[in-house]
């Protein structure tokens, strides 16, 4: 079987066909619109199931996820007491989706350690695996993935507009049908993290020219094979381009108009000194 590239967000007219299976007992439906916002940065949901017991008061705020999300809740009873049926039961039908050929791509969200070899299986048959998990999923899976995106990057801040409290005589403006139309901003850890300076210039050093300049791409393409869990925005900014920028004390950031006389540009970067 003819292996799919990994890890290639959806910039072409031919979008990846993912398949979406959330571990309901290992994930929460407060990450639920961003996990969907991230997810199709790199292809289509073609399939969207999560799996557990809804008969459990434990799920109530994920039954009303569901319609919302237009999400497949695939029931599994807990047939013994301290035994975890549900990973079956998800492990299982990856693989029948997966011996569909229908897809370029599984989309597992579990923080749980069970799944490092059902992502390594579909990985093997060619496809990309992005994983979605809290900070304390073990790096086994984490490493298991070709990309792994932590839920707290995908939690959206709260903002001085819904934390403070409206007065009750104060008049509601009517929002203006831009403001309306406009798309969520994309959540960002709070800063504070300390960048991995060692990681990031060895990406450099992987990539440079003789000068010592190297293409953004390439630098992120290669921080993303190294460690499937490094994300810009786990350190507070959006871009890779950003986190460079926040660091001149280590990085040169250089902008350079686009090869063959295109009207945009490309970024490179380089290690200060």
């Amino acid at each position: 079987m003819k292996s799919k590239p990994h890890i290639k967000p959806d910039t072409d007219d031919e979008q990846q066909r993912l398949a979406v299976l959330i571990d309901a007992d290992n994930a929460q439906p407060s990450v639920i619109e961003g996990l969907l916002a991230e997810v199709a940065k790199y292809g289509v949901a073609s399939v969207k199931r999560i799996y557990g017991d809804f008969t459990s008061t434990r799920m109530t705020q994920w039954k009303q996820a569901l319609l919302k999300h237009s999400i497949a809740p695939v029931q599994q009873f807990a047939y013994t007491s301290g035994k975890n049926a549900t990973d079956s039961s998800m492990i299982i039908d990856a693989m029948d989706l997966l011996y569909t050929h229908r897809f370029d791509g599984f989309c597992l969200v579990s923080s749980d350690s069970d799944f490092t070899r059902l992502a390594q299986r579909l990985r093997e048959e060619g496809l990309a695996v992005y994983g979605f998990g809290e900070r304390k999923t073990p790096d086994a899976f984490v490493q298991a993935c070709d990309k792994f995106i932590y839920n707290d990057v995908l939690r959206a801040e709260p903002t001085a507009a819904t934390t403070e409290t409206p007065k009750a005589t104060a008049p509601r403006k009517r929002a203006s049908k831009k403001a309306a139309n406009a798309p969520a901003p994309e959540p960002v850890a709070p800063k504070g993290n300390t960048p991995p300076l060692s990681l990031l210039r060895q990406a450099i050093e992987e990539a440079s020219d003789e000068e010592g300049w190297a293409p953004l791409g390439p630098v992120g393409s290669y921080l993303n094979k190294i460690r499937p869990d490094f994300d810009p925005r786990l350190y507070g900014h959006r871009k890779l381009s950003e986190l460079f920028r926040s660091q001149p004390r280590h990085f040169n950031v250089q902008e350079r108009p686009a090869s063959g006389g295109g009207s945009g540009t490309r970024v490179f970067v380089r290690i200060a000194g």
